[in-house]
């Protein structure tokens, strides 16, 4: 198979699915390697299509027109909170879409994390003291943005509510 036609495979293969797609699912899938497919997808993504990459691989975002609520909050914790954070988000009902931090040199770092329930949680957390990465927000002393979906805004005001009980939550009021 041409490489021009795998990335197309590749393409009809995200847009079928709804859920994340890891790099060596799709390498198993046309025989080839996980670095091959992570070039084809830096290739499609220079191409001009809007892939995202997550902790639990790639995937195209969702075009559904949807009632949820999403608010950038601000939190500040070390490392051995960061189970506690996200947990509250998604025994809440809700899910962390994103981190970002701000960088002195490169601006605004975001990292998609599309952590939707306790299983995605315990798998990026899983990941995180497998590779021995280091969280972003170690590059600002703990201090980073996570944008939150919920399904209504009562579910958003019980998980901002909790989070500032925990500690975690940066109140943005002046």
């Amino acid at each position: 198979m041409e490489a021009v036609e795998r990335r197309e495979r590749i393409l009809h293969l995200l847009k079928q699915r709804t859920k994340p797609v890891t790099g060596a699912e799709i390498a198993n899938h046309f025989g080839v390697s996980r670095q091959v497919i992570v070039q084809d997808i830096a290739l499609l993504r220079a191409a001009g299509n809007e892939i995202i990459a997550t902790p639990q691989g790639y995937m195209l975002p969702q075009r559904e027109k949807s009632d949820n609520v999403r608010k950038v909050i601000a939190c500040c914790h070390n490392r051995d909170q960061i189970m506690d954070e996200l947990g509250i988000v998604v025994d809440l009902g809700g899910k962390a879409l994103d981190v970002i931090v701000e960088h002195p040199l490169y601006g605004e770092i975001r990292g998609n994390l599309m952590i939707a329930s306790r299983r995605d949680l315990n798998l990026f957390v899983s990941q995180l003291a497998d590779t021995q990465a280091q969280p972003l927000a170690i590059l600002t002393d703990g201090v980073h943005l996570h944008t939150i979906e919920a399904p209504n805004l009562e579910v958003m005001q019980e998980i901002i509510s909790a989070l500032r009980e925990a500690g975690i939550l940066v109140d943005q009021e002046t």
